[in-house]
Order: C-alpha cells, then structure tokens, then sequence
C-alpha cells in the first residue's frame, strides 16, 4: 500500500512523525540554487526575446513568446538537475527509514564519489523534458494575463500589485499543469537504484502506467497547486519592482 493516501495525509504524518522540520526538508539545495536560478530564468528569457526582435520596440506574438520562454528553461536546466537530484534523495530518505546523508552537501559529496558529475546530474534530459515547455507556457501565460488585464488606454508597465500578484500566480499554475508529469516521471528515476531503469524515462514512464495508471502521472497535484499561486505570483511581483528599481537607479543600463 502507498505510505500516504493523499496530500494532507501526507502532510499529517510528516508532522506527526518528523515536526515541522520535516516539512522542510531537502530545502537546502533549491534555496542554495534559487536566486541564480531565477536570474538565469529571467536572463534566459529576455535574451529570447531580444533574439526575435529585428527592434527593441518589436512586438512579439504568443508563440514568441512561449519559445523565448523554452530558452529560460534550459537555462536553468543547468542549475536546476543537480538540486533536485539532491532535493528529491533528501526527501525521500525519510520514508526509508535509512539516514543515508547527513544533508546536501553531504548527499553532493557521496553522489560525486559513487559516480562523478553524473551522478550529481542523474535525471538532467527528464529535467529538460519537464522546464523547456514549462517554462514556455509560464512566460507565455504571465504576458497574456498582463495584456488582458491592462486597462484601455493604459501601459502594461502601469499594472497594479493585485493585478500582476493575480497573473503571475496562474502563470504558475499553468507553468506547473504542464511540468508534473514529467516532473513525476525525473523524481522517480532520479531516486531509483543505479541500473533500475537502463533505458531512461521510457521505462519509467512503462513501469508507473503498468503498475498505477496514467492518473499517477499527477501524483502530488494538489500539493503543487497550493504551492504554484502564491509562489509564482511573490516571484513576478519581486521581478517587476525589481526591474522598475533598476530602471530607476540606471535607465540606461
């Protein structure tokens, strides 16, 4: 039977078991990697555009805009494969009842160790398949919210907190309804066994419809969701007050 029958089940017994430091753990790797991670993200997404641009003043459509956003997810793919493999090794040890590493460095340390760079970057083409079109859907989705919800007549930089709170929080539930099953898929085979799954996601991906149907593909849904709109809506806020404090201090920069 699976150790947890749901979302808050899950966050019952990791309670009752481990405290609230239970709840957070294996958060040392993704904090240590989110601040370039997310600079990475905005570079690698700007960078995109201005690729597509003949002018800096060019307007760019929605499919633009979603492939400028495929740019920032392998971007970050290069920071962000060894903090989940890290991430996703601390968490589930718990459940194992065998403490294994003593915390993220000591987990880096071990994989590099057992299997050099690649074992710290196990997982990075699932990483791939779940941040390039992810990332697209989320930088497309925020910049069509933006424009809806810019009033007539006014500036799109002239958009309210609430209203850009509001965009980028379904920007992250959108970025997320495309990235779980693949996200599904690279945690399972990051946290198998050397040589479980010789041929990748596929096998993977063969094993969890065998064994639990295509509805295991979502597994986690409502936690991410809880997570996606409050984080994602805190991430574009902080974004554009940063960029207009920039623009402020260095307009020419």
């Amino acid at each position: 039977p699976p150790l947890y029958s749901g979302t808050f089940d899950c966050f019952r017994k990791t309670l009752v078991g481990e405290g609230v430091r239970g709840l957070y753990r294996g958060m040392a790797a993704p904090i240590i990697g989110v601040t370039p991670m997310f600079a990475v993200c905005f570079f690698g997404f700007g960078l995109g555009k201005r690729l597509q641009q003949r002018t800096p003043d060019d307007i760019l459509t929605y499919p633009q805009l979603f492939a400028a956003g495929m740019l920032s997810g392998v971007f970050t793919t290069v920071i962000m494969a060894p903090g989940e493999r890290i991430k996703c090794l601390l968490q589930i040890q718990a459940a194992t009842g065998e403490t294994k590493y003593s915390g993220s460095l000591d987990c880096a340390k071990q994989l590099y160790r057992e299997a050099g760079i690649r074992g710290v970057y196990k997982g990075t083409v699932l990483t791939l398949m779940r941040d390039v079109p992810a990332s697209g859907m989320y930088f497309m989705t925020y910049e069509w919210l933006k424009n809806i919800l810019t009033p007539e007549g006014k500036s799109v930089s002239d958009l309210s907190a609430p209203r850009i709170l509001f965009a980028g929080g379904l920007a992250g539930i959108f970025n997320w309804a495309v990235a779980i099953p693949p996200d599904v898929l690279k945690s399972r085979f990051q946290t198998a066994p050397p040589g479980k799954y010789p041929n990748g996601f596929r096998d993977v991906l063969r094993e969890l419809i065998r064994e639990e149907g295509v509805a295991s593909l979502y597994k986690g849904f409502t936690a991410v969701m809880i997570r996606a709109f409050p984080a994602n809506a805190a991430c574009f806020l902080g974004f554009e007050v940063a960029m207009k404090f920039l623009n402020w201090i260095a307009p020419g920069l």
